[in-house]
């Protein structure tokens, strides 16, 4: 089946599926599809430069679209994760991370180990040194929820 598009549709064959691919990333979003349609469009580039010529069958086509293709996926793999590192908010979706350094007054006392504290309206747990109610501890570290405090 890929053999007959190929030359029903000629050198268009990869253009068409290129811009294919392109649509259905923008319907279907997730950064996926995307690389596979830049895969075919350098197919295509190929393709107008070479169509024709003995050594550019169609196995040789996808050979260059499958290269095309995890080059654009490296490529693009390291533009985004490059885009991510650079944010101006580090610890956006990392509440508890947050709130280390910062201090707060004992809600509910420290008692083997384990108390509460309330920081920006939220009541959270922590764990600690054995300290009274009302006294001030400083956030030295979090992990998932747990926040670890010290007395301040």
């Amino acid at each position: 089946m890929l053999q007959w598009l190929v030359e029903e549709l000629g050198l268009w064959s990869w253009w068409i599926a290129g811009l294919l691919l392109l649509t259905l990333e923008m319907i279907i979003p997730g950064m996926f599809l995307v690389w596979f349609g830049v895969g075919a469009l350098a197919t295509g580039l190929l393709s107008l430069m070479f169509w024709g010529d003995g050594f550019w069958p169609w196995q040789v086509q996808f050979l260059a679209f499958a290269i095309f293709s995890v080059i654009a996926i490296l490529i693009g793999r390291k533009l985004v994760s490059t885009d991510a590192a650079r944010s101006d908010e580090p610890l956006l979706n990392q509440r508890t991370a947050g709130l280390v350094g910062r201090t707060a007054t004992l809600e509910d006392p420290i008692r083997e180990g384990r108390g509460r504290i309330q920081l920006d309206g939220t009541s959270w747990p922590v764990m600690g040194p054995d300290l009274p109610a009302g006294a001030r501890v400083k956030v030295v570290s979090a992990n998932k929820n747990d926040l670890t405090v010290d007395a301040a």
